[in-house]
């Protein structure tokens, strides 16, 4: 007996939906990141017979995600990736931490917070973004030496 579609997609979003999530919001901040996620999973809903057969559907729908971020960047607002009124977990990081990881460019932002605040592998990335895990050590290299510039790392 075949697997309903809702059972099947279900399980996609618990097994998957998460690194989707994360690196929306990792790349267009979290009011935008959210969104485009649930667009991004909407459209996957819609389409999934196609969606369900291919091999990288997360990096699919991370273009998905990416398309529909155009009509939510219409003001260009920046990137916040945190909002908290209460920072308790948060009084741990230095204070500028957030700002320069808003400063970086996407690319890096995405790639250090997957692979450094996730603890994502540099392959596992790679699939996510599709590029390839030179071109992610490259970014979070980059990012990296660029955030201790600005957080007075030095080097």
């Amino acid at each position: 007996m075949p697997v309903p579609r809702s059972a099947e997609f279900e399980a996609f979003v618990d097994s998957d939906g998460c690194r989707l999530r994360r690196a929306l919001v990792a790349r267009f901040g979290v009011d935008v990141g959210n969104e485009v996620t649930n667009d991004a999973l909407a459209h996957a809903w819609s389409h999934w017979a196609t969606v369900a057969v291919m091999s990288n559907r997360v990096g699919y729908l991370y273009r998905v995600g990416q398309s529909a971020a155009r009509r939510y960047w219409r003001w260009r607002r920046g990137v916040v990736l945190a909002e908290v009124d209460d920072r308790g977990e948060l009084d741990r990081y230095d204070d500028g931490l957030f700002d320069a990881l808003g400063g970086l460019n996407h690319e890096q932002r995405v790639a250090v917070l997957l692979v450094h605040g996730y603890g994502y592998s540099y392959a596992d990335v790679a699939d996510v973004l599709g590029v390839s895990v030179a071109a992610v050590t490259n970014h979070v290299h980059r990012g990296l030496g660029s955030l201790r510039k600005k957080l007075g790392g030095g080097r």
